[in-house]
This record gives C-alpha cells, structure tokens and sequence, in this order.
C-alpha cells in the first residue's frame, strides 16, 4: 500500500463484516507543537485480537488512541481501520447524573425508544447490572459505574473497543473483578481491544500480546500464551509479567 507524504493520514476501513476490526498503523508521527510524541510507530493487530499497552508515563500511550479515535491530527503515516464502529472506555466514567442506569447506556443506542431501552437492557444484563437499571449513579459504587461505562460502550456493538486505564481508580479486589468481566465480555463478542495500562499483571492477565511503549516508539512485543480464562498467580503469567518488567526498569 502507497503511504501519503507527511502531513496526510488516511483512515480506511478494513472491512464492513461483523467481528473484531484489523488496525493496521504505519510510520505514524504525532506532535504537539515542536515535542514530538510518536516516531515512526508500527503496529498491526489482527481482527479480535487483545492487545495491552504498558510503558512510563508520558510514552505516548493515551496519544496512540486518540490518533486512532481521530481525536488527534498525525503529522505523518497512516491509520486503517473501522474508525466508526470504534468506542473508548476511558479512567473515569463520565456518567450523566441526571440519567438514570439505563438512560446513560442507552447514550450509545441506536434506533427506535423501544429498541434502544432494549438494547440497554441487553448491555446492562451483560455486565451483571440489570437490577440497577433503574439506579442513579451517584448510588453506585466505583466498579458499578465502570460497569455502566462500559455496558454504554458495550451498546452500539464496536467492532474495536479502545480502554485507556479504565481500571485505574479501582481497589485492587473490584479491579480483578473487571478485569475478568472484560475477558468474559471480549471472548463473548469477538470485538478487537486495545488496552492502555500502567499495570503490567493487568496488561498480562488480559492480553493476546503486550506492547511496550517507550519515547514515543514500540521497543518490545510479547506474545502471551496462556489458556483462558486466565488464573491470577499463574506461574507462566508471572514470568511474562517479570520479563516486562525489567525492561520498563532498564529504561
């Protein structure tokens, strides 16, 4: 495939079929001003893939989805993949509290009243909270408004769903608890994810591969094979968590 000249990004879509969406990225640059953010990165992920993302802060991860999103303009490279059927899970919820449970998921519905209360209703059952339809989300607890946030995502049936630390402001019980919902919810609907974490047994537990970011390139990737539903402790996932680890350390 020919690659525009600096300056010019093209986002194509893969394919109109159901399932996970490919992402394919090639030689992108970003840059605010004259800090440049992102060098040449390259990455592919296949359709339905997990990929987790670890590196330091400021790395560039979160800009990586934003470029994906749209939300920020690449200075070089281009970007391919379903760009419509994309939805972002991000740290902090961003309910609206004068709606209901089943008002906020219904924010990503589609079609007629009916047909979006009962699209809600499915997103809502899918995430374990169909008796809080009804709720107001200042009576949720942290996890529960995860939840919600992610049962809105979850609603318009993204073919890839981007997390940027979706998970960081949880207590480490609730947050093992999510992190295995979303292993439930991804093996169940076959969409592409894409994990942004500074967590780096989350970035394991959850991942097909782990991408390390560093300065703004990708300087490893781990393939993590290990069956599922993945187990906490596990001997081979400690390994792999170590192995990361020390290169995060060395930079």
């Amino acid at each position: 495939m020919a690659h525009p000249p600096s300056g010019n990004v093209h986002t194509l879509s893969l394919s109109q079929a159901q399932g996970g969406a490919g992402v394919a990225i090639h030689d992108l640059g970003v840059a605010f001003g004259s800090n440049r953010v992102l060098h040449d990165l390259d990455l592919a992920i296949a359709s339905g893939q997990f990929v987790s993302i670890v590196g330091r802060s400021g790395c560039g991860k979160s800009t990586l989805l934003r470029a994906i999103t749209g939300l920020e303009n690449p200075v070089r490279g281009t970007i391919e993949t379903d760009r419509g059927r994309t939805r972002v899970v991000f740290q902090e919820p961003r309910l609206l509290p004068w709606s209901d449970v089943r008002a906020n998921v219904e924010v990503g519905a589609e079609g007629s009243v009916a047909e979006r209360r009962e699209q809600a209703d499915h997103a809502l059952a899918l995430v374990g909270l169909s008796d809080k339809a009804a709720e107001w989300p200042a009576r949720l607890s942290g996890g529960q408004k995860q939840r919600v946030a992610l049962a809105r995502a979850l609603v318009s049936r993204p073919r890839l769903l981007l997390l940027d630390e979706p998970l960081g402001a949880l207590d480490a019980l609730t947050r093992i608890e999510m992190q295995r919902l979303i292993e439930r919810v991804w093996l169940r609907q076959g969409f592409t994810a894409l994990l942004v974490t500074h967590d780096v047994a989350e970035a394991v537990a959850l991942g097909d591969r782990v991408v390390v970011m560093e300065g703004g390139r990708i300087t490893r990737d781990v393939a993590v094979v290990a069956e599922r539903p993945r187990r906490h402790g596990d001997a081979a996932l400690a390994t792999v968590e170590g192995e990361i680890l020390a290169r995060l350390l060395e930079g």
